[in-house]
């Protein structure tokens, strides 16, 4: 173990996270030379129900002194459990649950505790307005009375969420380069510049991202706002009565629309929709966390009429197996990303430079730029 480790590595993945956790865990070993003597880095642990649909956490053995790392997807429904005979899709609170039981079988005997919570639990209840509960501000402050000294998070709805738990350690890490190295594998011909490409924001809220990626890759960027109707809620929003473009002339450019996530996608294809009416070549879509919770025929018959071209989602939350069959879907694998912020933090060392990957897309468009040169040389030779 080197000198500067916080605490011998543990990595527990929370059901539904199995097979995430080991490929982060694949990484880890790989990177420490660790053979099959040494074993894994995982650590079983089960959260079993009774059949009143009451649970107990379980750690099948000893956290003292460790260095504890739990990556749970509250957002996972496809994890079930059965309840007076009858199957039940565990919910955000059933995870949410199951997390504080696994944290509380620690029994404070860790060294350190991390939660890596990709899409934060309620975190779209980030602000209070009018009597509302402030649910993840209380997940939060609660994580953090159970003795959690970091919650590591992906894309957060509102990063100032964080100030909830001022003392305690927060970092809201976003997919850029991640998403950017997608593009440019699954779209190879793709132009990335000012005259050829252009970032759009589909709403207020995502504009801070669009910002990032406008800057770092040198595209102008445009925005839609969203008109809703405030007298009215269903499924528990204000519906959206239209949405208006402000930006600059789209015709004959590859636009690509980022936001942090896709819920039903009403409001995305909406948003691609206009895009190809105002004359946009392509359409991306960029989201960290797809959900499609209404299901996928509306992308089918969208992706059928050309309104988008390609949709990017990472695999940091659950998606439905038929998902990765579609034509038009791009997964961004983050595995190794946060197998890398894992070594670095064990190490406690600064995760910085992961968190700003302004060095490695520039390399990433560089490369890029030089491969287009060489295919239109290539072609035009022929």
């Amino acid at each position: 173990m080197r000198d500067n480790q916080m605490g011998e590595l543990a990595v527990i993945g929370m059901k539904g996270c199995e097979a995430f956790a080991s490929q982060v865990d694949y990484y880890l070993k790989d990177w420490r030379k660790r053979g099959k003597e040494e074993g894994t880095f995982l650590v079983k642990a089960d959260c079993p129900r009774f059949s009143s649909g009451e649970a107990k956490g379980i750690i099948h053995e000893s956290m003292r002194g460790k260095d504890v790392f739990i990556i749970c997807d509250t957002f996972n429904f496809g994890v079930t459990y059965n309840m007076y005979g009858i199957k039940v899709p565990m919910s955000p609170d059933d995870h949410y649950a199951d997390l504080k039981r696994i944290i509380a079988a620690i029994e404070g005997k860790a060294r350190r505790i991390t939660v890596i919570m990709p899409m934060l639990y309620e975190g779209r209840q980030h602000k209070r307005s009018g009597r509302e509960s402030l649910d993840c501000a209380m997940m939060l402050q609660e994580l953090v009375a159970m003795g959690v000294s970091n919650i590591l998070t992906f894309d957060a709805h509102d990063s100032r969420i964080c100030n909830a738990i001022p003392l305690a350690g927060f970092d809201n890490v976003q997919p850029t380069y991640q998403m950017i190295k997608a593009l440019v594998r699954a779209v190879p011909d793709v132009q990335i510049d000012k005259d050829h490409t252009a970032i759009i924001s589909p709403d207020e809220g995502a504009m801070q991202r669009c910002m990032y990626y406008s800057s770092v890759l040198g595209l102008d960027i445009g925005m839609f706002y969203k008109r809703r109707n405030y007298s009215v809620v269903i499924n528990g929003r204000n519906p959206i009565e239209a949405h208006e473009y402000l930006g600059q002339d789209l015709h004959g450019k590859d636009v690509i629309v980022v936001d942090d996530m896709i819920s039903s996608g009403d409001s995305m294809l909406d948003v691609c929709k206009q895009l190809k009416e105002k004359g946009a070549n392509r359409v991306f879509c960029f989201a960290t966390f797809g959900l499609f919770t209404e299901g996928f025929d509306k992308f089918d018959q969208c992706a059928k009429e050309g309104v988008f071209d390609k949709i990017f989602t990472t695999n940091l939350v659950y998606r439905r197996p038929e998902l990765l069959q579609k034509p038009w879907f791009v997964e961004v694998n983050m595995c190794k990303y946060v197998a890398y912020l894992v070594d670095t933090l064990n190490n406690d060392e600064t995760i910085s430079g992961l968190i700003n990957p302004i060095k490695r897309i520039e390399t990433l468009m560089e490369k890029h730029r030089a491969a287009l040169t060489s295919q239109m040389k290539i072609n035009f030779d022929n």
